[in-house]
């Protein structure tokens, strides 16, 4: 069975998520916070982490990625976001500044991820 990690500070988003997920089969550990994911990441060793941008600080999500890129792991990442609606500003994947496999805009639909997922844990 795949591990997910999923990182968000939306208790809510993470708990709605988790359920779609572990319906599936998947077995899903949540962090509310970079540090939290960051330990996740390290003890659960998951196959696939899904990561908010917006938590503590408005680009928590990117600099956690960047961390994650610079150490070598090269774990699929799926960013889901509503950055752009808050800020006004359309962001996207990027090497060097999202360094992720997926960016999706929340709310994203439930068959739109699952399709995301199913294609970085085969």
């Amino acid at each position: 069975m795949a591990k997910i990690l999923l990182v968000d500070d939306d208790t809510d988003f993470v708990e709605i998520n988790r359920t779609l997920l572990e319906k599936q089969g998947y077995n899903v550990v949540a962090g509310h916070n970079p540090k939290e994911g960051m330990d996740l990441l390290k003890k659960e060793k998951p196959d696939l982490l899904i990561l908010d941008v917006m938590m503590e600080e408005a680009d928590d999500g990117f600099a956690m990625a960047q961390k994650i890129r610079r150490e070598g792991n090269k774990i699929p990442i799926i960013m889901l976001t509503s950055i752009a609606k808050i800020t006004g500003q359309s962001y996207g994947k990027d090497n060097a500044m999202v360094p992720v496999d997926e960016f999706f805009e929340k709310p994203v639909q439930a068959e739109k991820l699952l399709k995301a997922v199913k294609k970085y844990l085969k």
